[in-house]
């Protein structure tokens, strides 16, 4: 119930595995542009196998935290990139804000934003820049919450908090 989300609440990031399924519009427009080809290497594989990493799926971790630990809200964070996605839980009284410092990018999403010459406002719009999924949680479990994830494989991070507001993201870096 996103109702209990309030002032002082904790966003927690889940890392993203890549790209994840937004995007490949413009993804295959920069491979295009950059004359890369997907078997070209990069990294320890190819440039495609980096493009095509499946999607995180975040299901057995979550449940397992909320077996421990009550979550105020989870945002799967799709096409509309943080932002779009976090606003859709949030009640019209609180705010969330988001430090984009708090992770680090993947390098593929760098690689793509480079090469594309993308605006660091269409990234955060396309795609999940890093984080897949947030959770809100009380601040007193915070720490608890990362904990759990990340003994459920998960890299997990406090990646902002919730304030008083009108139902807006702001992303700081």
């Amino acid at each position: 119930d996103c109702t209990t989300i309030a002032a002082g609440d904790i966003l927690i990031g889940l890392e993203s595995s890549g790209a994840h399924s937004n995007g490949y519009s413009l993804i295959r427009k920069v491979l295009e542009n950059s004359g890369m080809k997907a078997d070209t290497p990069w990294k320890a594989t190819t440039i495609g196998e980096h493009l095509l990493e499946p999607t995180r799926i975040y299901v057995k971790p979550v449940l397992a935290l909320i077996e421990q630990i009550p979550v105020k809200g989870i945002a799967h964070i799709t096409g509309g990139g943080l932002a779009e996605n976090l606003e859709r839980v949030l009640p019209a009284d609180v705010d969330a804000s988001v430090d984009s410092s708090a992770w680090q990018r993947p390098e593929i999403l760098q690689w793509l934003q480079e090469e594309g010459d993308i605006p660091e406002s269409e990234m955060q719009r396309t795609f999940n820049c890093g984080i897949g999924m947030v959770l809100v949680v009380d601040k007193d479990q915070a720490e608890a919450a990362c904990a759990i994830l990340g003994d459920a494989g998960e890299k997990a991070c406090i990646i902002g908090s919730i304030g008083d507001g009108n139902g807006s993201v702001h992303l700081q870096s």
